[in-house]
């Protein structure tokens, strides 16, 4: 995943390798690893070597917690967390950020001692109540705010009148929920509500009335993970003084 750009003002390059390998549970490693490189683009000069699969976790959490900011509504109480891998906490963490209202956050995982584990982790965080539950209907009925982060290829949440929104719109041809809405005739691409971009910089309108349901999808994007390498190399330069990494 390359990126680049060749303004004075943001002279970088970036580019981001990952490898995917399911079945390192087995062995009690993530499944996903990656690295990210940071060059400047004037001179080709590596500045930094990042660790991308943390780095992703905080980008990801951050844009999904971004979208929540203008989506989600204010007065939301209750967090739902479908998953109990890497991402959860990072999730979870963001949208309490945001949402500081929430005092209650479900758990649901099929491994139920992986949410237990969460769950402890995290209890009182925030002053938010944290509690694992198994039934996944009831929760989902329960949640203002409704997060997900699994590796599931069967249908966990499901919905009708559903006003849908992606980080950009690559998503609908990468993701497989709104690629497989789109090969059964229930979305198509027209009817993507807006980018978070549009949303953001005020030309798309997010929620609009309290009854909405809305789907926010995030592909990410090699752009946003620049951005992110740079916030981090500059953050870490800035704290040694000036000096370079």
């Amino acid at each position: 995943m390359p990126s680049w750009s060749t303004s004075c003002s943001f002279p970088y390059i970036g580019a981001k390798l990952v490898t995917h390998f399911p079945g390192n549970s087995a062995v009690k490693l993530p499944g996903v690893h990656g690295i990210y490189v940071l060059l400047n683009s004037a001179t080709g000069k590596p500045l930094a070597s990042i660790d991308a699969t943390e780095m992703t976790l905080y980008r990801t959490a951050c844009t999904s917690a971004l979208a929540s900011s203008y989506l989600s509504r204010e007065e939301s109480e209750t967090l739902v967390m479908i998953g109990a891998g890497s991402l959860a906490p990072h999730l979870i963490r963001a949208h309490l950020a945001v949402r500081p209202r929430i005092v209650r956050v479900f758990v649901w995982n099929r491994t139920l001692l992986k949410a237990k584990l969460l769950v402890d982790k995290l209890q009182g965080f925030n002053g938010a109540r944290f509690e694992v539950n198994a039934n996944l209907d009831e929760i989902v009925r329960l949640g203002y705010i409704i997060t997900c982060a699994t590796n599931s290829t069967d249908v966990l949440v499901k919905g009708v009148n559903l006003k849908v929104f992606v980080d950009n719109m690559a998503a609908v041809v990468e993701v497989g929920e709104l690629v497989g809405a789109s090969e059964r005739g229930v979305l198509k691409r027209d009817e993507i509500a807006g980018n978070l971009v549009d949303v953001v910089k005020g030309e798309k309108n997010g929620r609009t009335s309290l009854e909405e349901i809305i789907v926010f999808k995030s592909v990410g994007s090699a752009a946003v993970d620049l951005l992110t390498a740079h916030l981090i190399y500059d953050a870490y330069y800035s704290a040694s003084g000036g000096a370079e990494p």
